[in-house]
């Protein structure tokens, strides 16, 4: 090789090697300052507020998530010391001791596998040897972990468990409500708010939620409706038209509206709408009107755009005194923050 080419080779290295050093942003991480600054470039400020701001919920689901590993982690290591310390324990290994003292009577009835079976409307002509048995061990599964949980509840009773993790905490907002149908206590100290889509599956599930919720808390909780149609569910927009049409007569109409819609999802189409309106007691003709006119297309409109800016992105979401819900979650989840609300 001659020097003239190892030369330029040299000098194209360099140049290569100066262009990796700048092609990349030259991160400074720095301890927080505790000052709400989350970063600086030469005069320009990224405030922490900005940054947090339209992914509070997302920072909320993974930091549940990672919670959530330590708290199963936690439990296990719980559960494996109180097993250590009892003396029937001696020789035995975890699993033999979960058997013998803790699973021994568990059993799957007929009548509960059958229960199952029509419940999730399994046909009869799918149930083989190898399905029986896989809706067999769930069930079991799901028996073994109600046991554990009251063998342990009985294990620890005087003492309680003291966990020192912290949960995360549900990110707030101020959830605009003037104008929207309601129903419950008017001043109750507890405002639930729905954004949901008639056309939603999960929006029916979490319509029952809330029923369970309002049979269970009455006037101490308000239950406010907002709309949020999906742009992918073409009969969602014109039945959130519909409720409010029905709103203008009679918000206890409005919410007759709302659950026969959510138990009838198959029926969404304008003469559907029109039908049911008559026959829940509405007047037709100004039904009618209201719904051809597409009269109240603008509020609907306006509760997409209060929920996008609260962060909602999927329906159903839930917000408890403005703390967030994403989806149609056990009722348990409902009543825990309901309650820490009440208390305070």
């Amino acid at each position: 090789m001659n020097l003239r080419i190892l030369s330029s080779l040299l000098m194209l290295a360099v140049v290569v090697s100066c262009s990796k050093a700048t092609s990349t942003p030259q991160y400074k991480y720095k301890k927080n300052a505790g000052d709400g600054i989350a970063a600086k470039i030469g005069d320009i400020t990224i405030t922490d507020k900005e940054l947090y701001s339209g992914i509070e919920a997302d920072i909320f689901d993974a930091e549940t998530k990672v919670f959530q590993i330590k708290f199963a982690k936690l439990n296990q290591l719980i559960v494996e010391k109180i097993i250590a310390k009892d003396p029937v324990s001696k020789g035995m290994t975890n699993d033999q001791y979960f058997e013998k003292n803790i699973y021994s009577k568990i059993e799957v009835s007929s009548k509960e596998f059958n229960d199952f079976v029509a419940e999730k409307k399994i046909p009869k002509e799918q149930i083989n040897p190898q399905i029986t048995e896989k809706i067999r061990n769930y069930l079991s599964m799901q028996k073994k972990e109600s046991v554990l949980k009251t063998w342990l509840a009985g294990k620890t009773s005087k003492s309680g468990i003291e966990v020192f993790l912290e949960k995360p905490m549900r990110p707030s907002f101020d959830v605009p409500t003037e104008g929207s149908p309601f129903t419950g206590g008017k001043n109750a100290k507890v405002t639930i708010v729905e954004f949901s889509d008639f056309q939603c599956p999960y929006c029916a599930e979490g319509a029952k939620v809330l029923k369970k919720l309002k049979d269970k808390y009455g006037n101490k909780v308000k239950v406010v409706m907002k709309q949020f149609p999906l742009p992918f569910h073409s009969q969602a927009k014109k039945a959130s038209v519909a409720t409010l049409c029905a709103n203008e007569q009679s918000m206890e109409k409005f919410w007759t509206m709302h659950d026969r819609l959510f138990s009838g999802q198959s029926k969404l189409k304008v003469e559907d709408l029109k039908a049911l309106a008559k026959n829940i007691g509405l007047k037709s003709d100004q039904f009618n009107k209201c719904l051809d006119d597409n009269k109240y297309i603008a509020q609907v409109e306006k509760d997409i755009q209060d929920g996008k800016s609260v962060g909602v992105k999927s329906t159903p979401t839930f917000f408890i005194n403005g703390k967030l819900i994403a989806g149609a979650l056990p009722i348990e989840e409902f009543s825990e923050l309901i309650d820490q609300e009440l208390s305070m």
